[in-house]
């Protein structure tokens, strides 16, 4: 499969904006899987619920996700992105999957970083995988690649590639990826975004290197941290499918779970 990461540098609160832009970069390259940052739409450094309440917007039936259906059905593609999610009173940060064959998948962030807690509930819903033509691909959100137990989880229920949409400020995630990558035999693609946020509550800046990590822990490209940009590598999701070390040892079949708690 052809896999890109999309890196762009989001203005707070200009969504039609921040959409075109990301829509713009991804109509340049021709990609089967295409991976969205984290809050791409609206931006990251909230100051009050209030404005989150404003910007977030219900699954399925929101602006961002109805522009990128179009897309995926105009590209014959697969999308993943974070979005600012509305849903029963409760606001997520969640991540969707779009599909021009009609599949359609949500996950909220299970794991909250910081100020994050103050306007999102903690994600409900348990990691999935998805089935596509290319593979299966799982999900998780920037800080869920903190926790080891994220991307083993989605090992486990079969990912092939771990999709990561993210909005990284803490430096440590780029050169780690490749550990989670190697530990569970999975590819995975982080896509970040750049620019710094000062919104008269903490300034963010954030880290670029967008990434995309091969099973054996190779960082096949790593965007630059300074400039939007679009990547696409030619992936062969079935390499996955063999977890053994050696001859002897394989990495799921020897677990010892009933010793890990």
């Amino acid at each position: 499969m052809k896999l890109a990461v999309v890196q762009t540098n989001p203005t707070f609160g200009e969504k039609s904006k921040n959409i075109a832009e990301a829509l713009q970069l991804m109509q340049s390259t021709q990609a089967d899987l295409y991976v969205l940052p984290e809050l791409f739409a609206t931006g990251y450094n909230f100051a009050t619920v209030e404005e989150v309440q404003h910007l977030a917007e219900p699954f399925r039936t929101g602006v961002t996700f109805k522009e990128l259906e179009q897309f995926a059905h105009e590209q014959r593609s697969y999308v993943v992105y974070g979005f600012a999610e509305k849903s029963n009173g409760k606001l997520y940060n969640s991540a969707g999957i779009i599909g021009h064959d009609g599949t359609v998948g949500l996950y909220r962030k299970i794991h909250l970083f910081d100020r994050e807690k103050l306007f999102f509930a903690p994600g409900d819903k348990p990691f999935q995988v998805f089935d596509t033509p290319h593979g299966k691909v799982g999900i998780m959100v920037c800080f869920d690649w903190y926790f080891p137990e994220s991307a083993r989880t989605l090992a486990l229920k079969g990912a092939q590639l771990i999709a990561h949409p993210s909005n990284l400020v803490l430096p440590n995630c780029p050169n780690s990826m490749p550990t989670r990558c190697l530990e569970n035999r999975v590819f995975a693609a982080t896509a970040n975004r750049i620019g710094t946020e000062n919104r008269g509550v903490a300034p963010l800046t954030y880290i670029g290197q967008s990434q995309i990590t091969s099973p054996r822990g190779e960082i096949l490209h790593r965007a630059p941290a300074d400039k939007p940009e679009i990547a696409v590598k030619d992936v062969d999701l079935t390499v996955t499918d063999n977890k053994n070390v050696t001859p002897r040892n394989h990495l799921l079949d020897d677990r010892r779970p009933e010793f890990y708690a």
